[in-house]
């Protein structure tokens, strides 16, 4: 599979996509240091430890990792005895092959603040809310590892995945919504320095095709401000079109 180069990725653009690696970053490090996962910095990624459930993520950080540090992220994932590991390459720059990793292509997109339209076609019945509370948590928590899916925190065991204390996260927020009362969907965002995130952005299978994930975004529009960035998923992808998010590039992905 042929990977856009880093080269090959205008400046404008480039900038942007520095912004969410940056972000997807700040994801990593609350998550890792929430969860009491090993935290592992260079200048050219930045890589979480867990448990076997876990496993390993790695994320680039530069297009041009230094040799130093693509040997010592290269031996991270070689020497790592179970569990899955994830390199997630945004320049596209490396390549993983060579330690049984496949590769998969996934747009990175950002929107530019601007005025969002009104999401005319959302059915009255779907409400979206700001997590408060532990249960409310909890909640979501479940929607995403088993409606995303997240297949190495199944089953599902509280408190893995998304852990309570991240509610105390400065610039982590959790959203929730239901449709006709049932919980439906939720998402989580990441706001560091000038830039959010938007992660995991999930709709029950039950309640797919009813608006669902156009609530949650219309929601994180309204709650951030800013440029917003986001990795699409193939079927997420003309939601996130429509709504004013465009291409930067297609991040590598090898698992």
């Amino acid at each position: 599979m042929t990977a856009e180069p880093a080269h090959a990725v205008p400046a404008m653009r480039m900038t942007s996509l520095h912004l969410a690696t940056r972000n997807a970053a700040a994801l990593w490090t609350a998550l890792a240091e929430t969860r009491g996962h090993g935290l592992f910095r260079r200048p050219g990624f930045v890589s979480v430890d867990g448990n076997e459930r876990n496993g390993l993520r790695i994320l680039l950080l530069s297009p041009e990792p230094d040799a130093d540090d693509l040997a010592e992220l290269t031996e991270l994932a070689r020497r790592r005895p179970a569990g899955q590991v994830v390199v997630e390459d945004p320049f596209s720059s490396v390549d993983m092959s060579d330690l049984g990793l496949t590769p998969r292509r996934l747009p990175v997109m950002i929107r530019h603040p601007a005025p969002a339209s009104a999401p005319s076609t959302t059915p009255s019945t779907v409400q979206v809310d700001r997590v408060e509370s532990g249960d409310q948590l909890e909640t979501v928590e479940r929607i995403v590892v088993n409606g995303f899916p997240l297949p190495n925190f199944q089953p599902y065991r509280p408190g893995e995945a998304v852990p309570r204390s991240l509610l105390e996260r400065q610039g982590v927020d959790l959203f929730l919504a239901t449709r006709d009362g049932a919980h439906a969907g939720a998402c989580i965002t990441v706001t560091d320095a000038e830039v959010s995130g938007v992660y995991w952005v999930t709709t029950l299978p039950e309640h797919r095709s009813r608006g669902i994930g156009r609530a949650l975004m219309h929601a994180v529009l309204e709650n951030l401000r800013g440029p917003i960035t986001l990795t699409s998923a193939t079927a997420g992808k003309p939601l996130y079109d429509s709504l004013g998010f465009d291409t930067v590039t297609r991040a590598t992905w090898w698992a």
